[in-house]
């Protein structure tokens, strides 16, 4: 299309070109087209490049008005003075550096470009210097009053904005939803109402402010009463109406609310463009609509910004489709926070915590993008999903050496890392020094007491949250549950038990859990039968644990039974119950519970074990021997049985029946992944340093016997977080006095 325009027009005189080029603003024409109209002029003059910089102006095109401008100088062409507000509001923050070369050419006192130097002064600052024109002004417009009015919000001057509100003597529509804007910008939505109402008139802009304001602030419910109450005036939504209202309907994830927006936009008949476009695929994202979003994400092609880009890859990340996430992150021509903050997030929420912490070493090793309070809060989890302290503290010292925030959550992730590595003095210590502390802040820490067996702290702090005034939520009363579980303490459970209002589901199995481990398991199995919402398979799984812990075969074939209805495809229940009937001496039954398992294909969950080391984790499975340090492992791993077997150790065979749904099958326990991390920790740590060990199944008893003895023998401390709870073995004493 370029080289025809160019040849149509090749021999206009400039003054038609340039008329051309004004013609193309008016009408909106295609950017290539205009642009074309531009170049086709033989010697483009000042009116030519005015007119083009309008041009630009109209599609919010400010690169190619500075670069416009690059040209002008280059050809020693002058702007003419009313291209200088374009000019102004295109070099955003350097906009002011126009002013000293008004001033040289006494340009200085022509209304719009003061009124467009007060609006950059105002946005950019220095705010005096934006008072300063507007005290000079002899006559002042209502675009001036408008533009020093939002100069005061923008640096948060609420008093000094509303004092020139008050002075203004003729205020207009503009000037009525800059202080709805301010205010919303300020949290303050009772405050922006009052104007929002007060209003004489009100345009679709005024109306956009304050849904805006609502959808923004998180109050959807405000924003859809007040679109619906705008849809009975005469005023008509335009597309940022339907971004406000289609932004606060994607926070309610309600599909059917999400529907009927939908039908009522498409009966308006409204030309989208790509932000109503992106709003509505963040929409469909968010209401688990995969499909609708990625056909509005394959439609917008050339008109994808950030924003589109960043949804769909959040909306995979969210539905646990890492593959089409990193695809679509791979392609992203221009990346910003948000997108490697998806992709991370992502990766850290569903299970994926080292590739979390790979990409964020990716990120920082680029250096184009700089991480904010949301990365760092990501990765630190991350660091605590896997136990990796070093990597933990160097993320932590990453965040202080680079003046990032330490928002409240970064700190809930410092408790939270410090809490699953086994440190619970350090989140003690991160959740004193918090000025403000959420419910979340709790939770990391009583759940984190929890994990250790150490229900007295855990309830001191579940007081102390009440004296607070900071609300429990089911979180708090799991984590707290939980606590008295491990610790066995009956009593003050059922106490906290009776104190939820309306307890869920989730606090009934705790209760089943409390009481299946201290041994009453027929009032845990009468609690099932009576509680008033339908049983999950944790329910049943607890009481099935419990019933192999206390030898209650008719209870634990009573939950197995239940179980195999409700996951008939978890290998798990089946080792369980086959594990009861083992430890009964019951093979013939066992063997009728294997063979169950091998006709429905199911297969037992494979045991691993970790330490970190130099901030690099190291994972052992049963029988490892790819590791660069095997042979030093299993020589280790010699030593301490021959230590161990002149203290009188006898290794315990039974579990591998007992507790093989923990384990890969095993020709002897001897070579369980826990004992080849310890072995491992012992030869690369210095003698007295603690040994932190995480495994992904329940510890065996053989491995919770030679570990403690290791303790003893070898004089250290080692930390073993297995998927149940915090095991901290020292002197031959397990923390968990052998109960778990």
């Amino acid at each position: 299309m370029s080289t025809s325009v160019n040849r149509f027009h090749a021999h206009l005189p400039s003054f038609c070109v340039s008329r051309l080029v004004a013609l193309c603003t008016r009408f909106h024409a295609p950017p290539p087209y205009s642009r074309a109209i531009s170049h086709s002029a033989h010697q483009r003059d000042a009116v030519v490049f005015t007119e083009t910089l309008r041009d630009c102006s109209r599609r919010g095109a400010n690169h190619e008005i500075l670069v416009l401008f690059e040209e002008m100088q280059t050809s020693g062409l002058k702007p003419d003075p009313c291209a200088y507000p374009i000019l102004i509001k295109a070099a955003a923050k350097n906009g002011v550096l126009f002013h000293a070369e008004l001033i040289k050419t006494g340009h200085d006192r022509g209304k719009y470009i003061r009124n467009a130097l007060t609006y950059a002064y105002g946005k950019y600052g220095p705010i005096e210097a934006a008072r300063q024109l507007f005290d000079e002004m002899t006559e002042r417009s209502s675009a001036d009053w408008n533009a020093v009015i939002s100069g005061y919000w923008n640096w948060g001057a609420e008093s000094e904005a509303k004092r020139l509100f008050d002075l203004m003597p003729d205020k207009n529509i503009i000037t009525w939803t800059t202080m709805v804007t301010g205010y919303s910008k300020l949290k303050d939505l009772e405050s922006a109402r009052s104007y929002f109402d007060r209003m004489p008139n009100k345009s679709v802009v005024s109306w956009n402010a304050m849904l805006s304001g609502y959808a923004q602030n998180g109050f959807s419910n405000e924003a859809l009463s007040l679109f619906h109450e705008m849809m009975s005036t005469e005023v008509v939504p335009n597309e940022t109406t339907w971004v406000a209202v289609i932004s606060s309907c994607s926070s309610r994830n309600d599909p059917r609310l999400a529907e009927s927006l939908v039908k009522m936009l498409e009966e308006t008949r409204i030309r989208s463009n790509p932000f109503v476009k992106t709003a509505l695929l963040d929409l469909y994202a968010k209401c688990g609509r995969l499909e609708m979003a990625r056909e509005i994400f394959d439609e917008l092609g050339m008109y994808r910004n950030a924003v589109t880009w960043n949804s769909m890859i959040s909306a995979y990340a969210r539905n646990g489709d890492l593959i089409a996430a990193r695809e679509l992150f791979d392609r992203m021509p221009q990346k910003n926070v948000v997108s490697w903050n998806s992709m991370i997030v992502g990766y850290a929420q569903n299970g994926q915590s080292e590739l979390a912490i790979d990409l964020f070493k990716e990120m920082i090793n680029e250096q184009l993008i700089t991480p904010d309070e949301v990365t760092m809060a990501s990765v630190i989890s991350a660091c605590g999903h896997l136990g990796a302290l070093e990597l933990g503290q160097w993320a932590l010292n990453f965040t202080t050496s680079n003046r990032i925030k330490l928002s409240v959550s970064v700190y809930n992730s410092l408790i939270f890392m410090y809490s699953r590595c086994g440190f619970m003095n350090e989140a003690k210590k991160i959740f004193s020094k918090m000025e403000t502390r959420d419910v979340v802040a709790h939770n990391a820490l009583i759940t984190g007491f929890a994990a250790h067996g150490n229900a007295v702290e855990a309830l001191k702090f579940f007081e102390r949250m009440k004296d607070e005034n900071v609300q429990p939520d089911r979180i708090t009363y799991i984590g707290v549950l939980t606590a008295c579980s491990h610790s066995g303490m009956l009593d003050e459970g059922k106490k906290v038990f009776l104190s939820i209002e309306a307890p869920d589901i989730d606090h009934y199995a705790c209760m089943v859990d409390l009481l299946g481990r201290v041994g009453k398991l027929d009032e845990a199995k009468r609690i099932i039968e009576e509680m008033p919402v339908y049983p999950h398979a944790a329910i049943y799984g607890s009481l099935l644990s419990a019933s192999r812990i206390h030898k209650r075969i008719k209870i634990g074939e009573f939950a197995a039974k239940k179980l195999f209805e409700l996951e008939p495809e978890n290998p798990g229940n089946y080792v369980l119950l086959s594990n009861i009937y083992a430890s009964a001496g019951k093979w013939r039954e066992v063997d009728r519970i294997r063979g169950l398992m091998k006709t429905r294909g199911l297969t037992k969950s494979s045991g691993w074990s970790s330490v970190e080391h130099d901030r690099k984790v190291h994972r052992f499975t049963v029988g490892e021997r790819s590791h660069d340090l095997s042979d030093a492992i299993y020589e280790k791993l010699a030593e301490m049985k021959r230590k161990m077997k002149g203290a009188g150790y006898i290794a315990d065979k039974s579990s591998v029946l007992r507790d093989v749904e923990e384990e890969d099958k095993e020709e002897m326990v001897g070579t369980h992944s826990e004992k080849l991390a310890v072995a491992f920790g012992l030869l690369v740590s210095e003698p007295g340093t603690v040994i932190r060990v995480m495994k992904n199944l329940r510890i065996c008893r053989d491995c919770h016997t030679t570990i403690k003895m290791i303790s003893k023998l070898e004089g250290r401390e080692i930390v073993v977080r297995d998927n149940n709870r915090f095991h901290r073995f020292t002197d031959n004493v397990c923390s968990c006095n052998d109960y778990w």
